[in-house]
């Protein structure tokens, strides 16, 4: 999109810190489900974009048709320079709207004081979202976990459990089999396809924005997590396990491993 190339420089930074409206995820969930983007933008007298906020059509036969900023994403923040740049943006959001007549208008932004103040929206509480501040010591992350997460880990690596960052795109495909296995057999959910795993893999691996890491006993990947990287900020996007193994407790030394991982690289 041209509007990457003229950004207002609070925008680019909010831009940078935001996984979610990279080009490159937009590209990719473009192109593996086809929407198509409509990308809302507002710009000061020098041309230069001062808001952004990137919409989706979807039609679905379960939810109707929507617009959502953005599908498969869980946190859109409104990316804005000032409060008159992101009323313009849910202004046009809400034309956009009327004109499509959709069911409703989705903007998945968290905690935003601009939305909270409008009364043409509702605010939606269906989900929650954990922040950890992550100091250059994980030590000071681990003395401060409750001694049952702490036994946890500790039994979990004595009893032979191994956490390991993925290297090869073919360790997806041992993720995308737990995957299976949580999502659709255990909690009997759709299962995103097995090429949107490998999609993340190839567009994002090489450049470090996306880790999987593997906990594996005796050989076997028993359990997984997928962290998605930008600007200051690591997220847990995707998780799955073998319910077999749990009792070995892979997931909490999974966590642990990205902890102390986000910790040394910075985030």
């Amino acid at each position: 999109m041209a509007i990457y190339s003229s950004l207002n420089t609070l925008v680019e930074q909010q831009i940078k810190d935001s996984f979610h409206h990279s080009q490159t995820w937009l590209d990719l969930i473009t192109r593996l489900y086809g929407y198509s983007v409509i990308p809302l933008t507002t710009t000061d007298p020098t041309g230069q974009v001062t808001g952004f906020l990137p919409l989706c059509r979807v039609d679905s036969p379960i939810t109707g048709k929507r617009l959502v900023a953005l599908p498969f994403s869980d946190h859109c923040p409104l990316l804005a320079a000032d409060d008159a740049a992101a009323h313009n943006l849910i202004d046009q959001a809400i034309r956009q709207a009327q004109e499509q007549k959709v069911k409703y208008l989705e903007l998945r932004t968290g905690i935003n004081d601009v939305l909270s103040k409008r009364s043409d929206l509702l605010e939606g509480n269906l989900y929650v979202r954990w922040l950890m501040p992550l100091p250059a010591d994980s030590d000071t992350i681990w003395s401060g976990l409750r001694k049952p997460v702490q036994h946890q880990i500790k039994k979990s690596k004595k009893l032979g459990v191994q956490v390991r960052i993925a290297q090869t795109r073919k360790d997806m495909a041992e993720y995308y089999r737990l995957h299976l296995q949580t999502r659709t057999k255990k909690h009997g959910m759709p299962a995103q396809p097995q090429r949107f795993f490998f999609e993340l893999w190839d567009a994002f691996a090489a450049s470090g924005a996306m880790q999987l890491l593997l906990a594996e006993y005796q050989g076997t990947a028993i359990a997984g997590i997928i962290l998605l990287a930008s600007g200051t900020t690591v997220r847990y996007a995707y998780g799955a396990s073998d319910e077999h193994y749990l009792n070995l407790a892979p997931n909490n030394l999974l966590i642990w491993t990205a902890i102390t991982w986000g910790c040394t690289q910075g985030y």
